[in-house]
This record gives structure tokens, sequence and C-alpha cells, in this order.
């Protein structure tokens, strides 16, 4: 957020103007609108109408999840062509050139013939109508608003009424269309399935003649459907086959009682036993019986009245004996019997048998056609049916569409909303500021901030020196050590401190991209300020190709260091005194024809070894590295380099090129110190303080508008 904000800060004017220019431009535009009412009308639409008939209607139904498909499908009807065209043409709407006018429309040029004229008005009142037609679904009900804008009100509530009655009207009309091509398509159908009956009643009436096929139903009248009726000859077959089945069982049984009687003693049969008859003669011979033992015991067997009792036992003996055979003889011809009549029955059931296997064959095209039959019937008792229903229930008016609240004429109008534009406005004023800002930020070159030293080239920023007031040199600034100036560069001083593992580097070449970035004077200021805590510091002007360090030190630049380089003087003749107690000079010396040459010699190696003997650093200003080959060159064979850099003086393409050269001479760089920064064009926060330069320790905040103390 830190960023965004210095980013802002930094295009605020930017910011600010794109901003008050959207306000204005919105406020003045929407002062110049003209008004627009809105009138509308509300409608609730439900799924289904009242009920009238228990009879289904031929339009469609729609269930609860379908519900949204629907609502959506009315609303697409109330934003519909043929809806707006409706309306146009009952309200006359495009009649005339003046209704032209209602909708604030310019009427098409007089030209051509009168229908074509009507047609462009036709054409203009829609796209009028629809542009400024809204429909607002009520969320979570089955209410709609239909709104309708006009710089009139009277005729935005005119028109939105228009719409809510045009639309029920309509949809009546759609439901009565349908009913009415119901009706036409099922009198269609009606016909051509009763000439289908007629036909296939014909066919099954001829075809069951010919092949002399009778089908009975179940309760013996003329049969309708072939799932309910059977042939006259599989009738008598179950019949007959049903008496046999009896019969068989009734031969089994006589059979059985036959045996049964053949093979036991005549009165162990059970049916003699159970005679009545033949109980009754046992019941009298066992009388006569017991009388004859009773007397036998008083007369003579031979006694008159003894032989007439015994001769009436023996017709007892006799007449059930005759009883008892009749009944076995009864039981052998009522086997036989069934035996004759189970095998009548047998061939009259192979001989139905045959004849049902025939009339199968024959009857399955009579099957074929009893089954179209029946299906055509079906059909034709369904339409009949549904033919009943729609001509009843197409007489009633069925609505599911209903006026919940007519349109009135607006008392206030609804377009332009003054606040909401000047918002959207200042919104979009603000927005545009803020992309134009970021636009800017991307292609700016240039490098103003230790914060864009550091993401656009990746190197530490070790200093920040300001940007000093007009008609201050930077000699006065540096004498004054309590000004800003010098503090920066005891800033400077304090990072060189931490920059290697021993210290300050002992011997550092400080250079540029280009001239005029503030190398020289930072050169000065970090021998000045190394010399000021007690170390023997040695200052070399490296640039021999436009010096401008003994100008600033105050000493004749007859002799220094391209004689040094040269071989034509030693250390000691060029090394000079500054008034500056531990601070040494090596001027430039007189100009050389090739400076690159003499910093290639062996003589540069030689001269460092030996000041690392008289001297606690060596500080080089060099040349700038860009266009020369000098500053490479020292750049190899000192300690540390410090990269000047002047705040939004040297764009971000230089300032990467010459670090690349110096990182190709395998240069041993420090960091970045950032020169001529000001505060007033970049506000910068430096690690969470205000980087101001009134370094005054124990002095109070001036007033506002004046400069601020460091904060330690």
């Amino acid at each position: 957020m830190a960023v965004y904000w210095r980013l802002a800060l930094k295009h605020r004017i930017l910011i600010l103007g794109t901003f008050l220019g959207a306000l204005t431009i919105g406020a003045s535009l929407t002062l110049l609108m003209t008004p627009i009412y809105t009138a509308e009308a509300t409608l609730q639409i439900d799924r289904e109408s009242a009920r009238v008939f228990n009879a289904e209607d031929v339009a469609p139904r729609e269930s609860m999840t379908q519900g949204e498909e629907f609502f959506q499908t009315q609303y697409g009807l109330l934003r519909s062509r043929s809806l707006a065209e409706r309306v146009i043409e009952n309200l006359g709407l495009a009649s005339s050139d003046a209704a032209l006018a209602t909708l604030d429309i310019e009427p098409p040029p007089a030209t051509g013939l009168a229908a074509e004229q009507a047609a462009r008005r036709r054409a203009a009142a829609l796209e009028a109508v629809q542009e400024n037609l809204s429909v607002s679904p009520v969320r979570g009900s089955r209410l709609v608003a239909v709104g309708f804008d006009n710089p009139n009100p009277v005729v935005s509530a005119r028109i939105a009424n228009g719409f809510a009655e045009n639309f029920i009207q309509a949809n009546l009309d759609r439901k009565f269309e349908s009913s009415a091509y119901a009706r036409q398509f099922l009198e269609e159908r009606i016909a051509q399935t009763k000439d289908r009956l007629e036909s296939a009643e014909r066919q099954l009436v001829a075809y069951a003649t010919n092949q002399q096929i009778v089908n009975i139903s179940e309760s013996g009248t003329a049969a309708d459907s072939i799932g309910s009726t059977q042939s006259l000859t599989s009738n008598n077959l179950v019949a007959i086959n049903t008496a046999l089945a009896e019969a068989r069982a009734a031969r089994v049984a006589a059979e059985e009682r036959w045996r049964s009687a053949r093979t036991s003693a005549l009165m162990t049969l059970p049916e003699v036993l159970q005679n009545p008859a033949i109980q009754r003669l046992s019941e009298q011979r066992a009388v006569l019986s017991a009388t004859y033992q009773q007397k036998l015991s008083v007369y003579q067997p031979d006694f008159p009245e003894m032989v007439q009792l015994k001769a009436q036992i023996d017709e007892a003996d006799q007449q059930i004996e005759a009883l008892a055979n009749n009944v076995r003889t009864s039981i052998q011809s009522q086997y036989e019997i069934a035996a004759r009549q189970e095998r009548s029955l047998q061939a009259q059931v192979t001989s139905l048998t045959g004849d049902v296997l025939d009339l199968r064959g024959r009857s399955i095209q009579y099957n074929i056609l009893q089954r179209e039959l029946d299906t055509t019937r079906t059909l034709y008792d369904g339409l009949l049916q549904r033919y009943k229903e729609v001509s009843v229930t197409g007489g009633v008016t069925a609505n599911n569409i209903s006026i919940v609240d007519r349109a009135t004429p607006p008392e206030k109008p609804s377009k332009p909303n003054l606040l909401l534009n000047i918002l959207l406005s200042g919104l979009l004023g603000l927005g545009l500021g803020v992309v134009a800002a970021l636009v800017l930020e991307a292609l700016d070159e240039t490098l103003a901030t230790p914060d864009d030293v550091e993401k656009k080239l990746g190197i530490a920023v070790l200093g920040v020196t300001p940007f000093l007031e007009k008609g201050e040199t930077p000699l006065e600034a540096l004498a004054d050590i309590r000004s800003g100036f010098s503090e920066a560069y005891y800033s400077l001083r304090t990072a060189l401190q931490f920059s290697t593992t021993d210290g300050a580097p002992s011997t550092l070449l400080v250079t540029s991209a280009r001239p005029a970035e503030g190398k020289s004077t930072t050169a000065y200021a970090t021998a000045l300020n190394l010399a000021r805590v007690g170390k023997r510091v040695l200052l070399v002007d490296g640039d021999l190709r436009n010096p401008s360090m003994h100008r600033v030190v105050g000493v004749e630049n007859e002799r220094g260091m391209s004689n040094l380089l040269s071989g034509s003087a030693d250390l000691a003749g060029v090394v000079r005194p500054t008034s500056q107690e531990n601070l040494f000079f090596i001027p430039c010396g007189p100009l050389p024809p090739n400076p690159a040459e003499l910093w290639g010699g062996d003589r540069l190696r030689q001269f460092l070894s030996e000041t690392r003997n008289n001297f606690d650093h060596v500080v080089i200003d060099g040349p700038p590295v860009l266009g020369f080959a000098d500053s490479p060159i020292l750049a190899a064979a000192v300690s540390g380099v410090l990269f000047a850099l002047e705040s939004r003086g040297t764009r971000r393409g230089q300032a990467r090129g010459a670090l690349k050269r110096l990182q190709v001479g395998r240069a041993h760089l420090l960091g970045v110190v950032l020169t001529k920064f000001s505060t007033k064009s970049a506000a910068y926060n430096y690690g969470g303080y205000d980087y101001a330069y009134d370094y005054n320790y124990g002095a109070q905040p001036e007033a506002k508008g004046g400069k601020k103390g460091r904060r330690g």
C-alpha cells in the first residue's frame, strides 16, 4: 500500500485534475439533459389460471421445476417485437408525425409513397418503444413492473398501461387461437378415424363371414373385444373336454368298484351292505332265525310250524342273495356305461381339437383385423371425448395475468440522477487518473527516488544527497557540519564503513553514468568526512579529460596524476595538502592525449600499492562511464566503486548501460548515491522515516511550511 500511496502522491496533480475534470463534465452533461419520466404498471403473472372445468386445457402446463423458465418466457413476451407493434397500433403511436413527436422522435423525411412513409414511421416508433421499455421482475414474487421512459409523464403512463393491457389481451388471444386450432385439428382427426373405424368393421365382418368364424362373449352376446371372446368351436371343445374329464373320473371310480365287487365276497361289498332292501330282508331273517331257535327248544325240526319257519328263513336267504347278485350286476353295468361314455367323449374331443386347430389358423388374420378395430375404436372414443372437453373449455376465457397497479403520471423525473451521475463521473475520473498515473509510471524511465533505483536497477542505495537551494554552493553546505547536505554525506560515510567486512574500502572510485551528476562533489565530501574522523585520506582527481577537483580543493593543477602515471613524477612530488587536516589531494595535472592508456599501465597498480603504506583511504574522482574506457579500468583496480546517480537526471537505460560496463570490468560495486534529490517534488519515506534534510540535532520542528528536523 505504501508503494501505491507514494505513486498517488507523485501523480497527485494528474489524478486530481482528471477527477475534477470528470466531475465538471458529468455535472454539466447532467444539467443539460432532458428530464425523463418513468411510469410503471404492476402485473401479477400466475403459473395457471383458475380452473372452471375439471378438464385439461390445450395450452401446456408448467410444473414447479419449470417455474423460472415460465416466468422468463413471460418477460421475453413483454419485451417482444410483436407486443410492441400491437401497442403502437392500438395507441396510434405511428399514425402521424405528431404522434411520433410524443415519443420524442424526429419524423422521417417525407419521401416516397404513403405506404413507405407509414412503414418508416412504424419502424422509428418500434425502435423508440423498445428502447424505452423496461421490464423489472419483483424478486421473490410473481409481480413484474412494466415501465416506460418519456419526457412527458402522461405519455409514459399511457404507454406503460398500454403494454399491460395489450399483454393480457395477447395472452387471451394466444389461448383462444390454440383452442381453436385444437378443435379444428381434432375435427379432422375424428373424421379420419371414423372412416378408418368403419372400414375396419366392414373388413372384420366380411372376413368372419367368409371364414365362418363365430365368436361369442362370456355372456353369450356378440363379441366386441378379442380379449373377452372365444369361438363357438373353442367353447364346445372346452365344454366337452370338461365332460370328458368328468366321465374319465366316473369311469375310473366305476372300474374300481367293479374290480372290488368281482374279487370280494358278495356279502362283504359296501354296496350290498348299504342296500336298504337287503337290510330289511336281513332284519326279517334275523327275526325269523331268532323265532326258529326259540321254538326249536320246544318243537322238533320236522314240526310243521318249524318247517314253515325254516322255509321262510330259506326264502329270505334266497331273496338276499338275489338282491346281492343284482347289486354286483349293477356295479358292472355302471362300469361298462362309464367306459362307453368316456370313449364317446374322447372321440368328440379329438374331432373338435382338429376343428379348433384349423380355426386358429384361419383366425390369425381375424385377430389382426380385430386388434386394428379395437385400437381404432379406442382412438376414436378418446378423440371424441377430448373434442368435447376442448369445446367446453374453449368457450371460457381463462387468464393468468392481471393488473395489480395501473401506471400513473409520475411527478418527478427519474432521469437524469444528478447525484448518481456526479458520483459515477467522479469514480470514472478517479479511475482514469489512476490508470494514467500507472501508465506514466510504467513508461517513466527516470530514476527519481531510492525506490526507483533499487527496483529498476536492483542496486542498493547507500546515500541520498539533497538538492541545494539556489545560490548555495556544495563547499558552503559542506562547511556547515549541521546542514542537511553535510549530514547526508555523514550517512554515506557510515554506509561505506559497513559496505565491506574491513570497513570503508581502502581504495574507492566515485563515478557516474554521465557528467554533471555530482560525482566530484560526492568524492570530495566522502574524502572530507573520512578525514574528519581521523583517517589519512588521499583524494585523487582521476578525470584526466575534464578535471574540476583542483578548483574545489583550491590548488594549482600544474602537476598531478598524469605526471605520476607517465613516470615523470613520483608520489611525493604530486601530493598536495589541503585546508582540512588528514586530507591530501592529487590534482589531474596536464591533460594527456590518451588517458585510457595511462590508466591501463602498471603504474596505476604501483600507485595504489604505494598509497596503502601512507594513507588509510584513497578516494578517486573518476570520469563518467558512458563514452569512455577510463572508469571500467579504474573500477577493476580499486577495492570498491561508488556510483553517483542524479535524481531525475539520468534515465534508466543510461544507468543500466553504465553499470553493465562496470560489471563487465569485474568492478566491486558498493552501491549508489542518489544526488540532487528534491524532497519538494518527490515525497519519499525511507525506512519509515521522513527523509528531510534539516538535521538540527535537538532542535524543535519549525512551524508548518518549514523544514522538519531529522528523526534519529
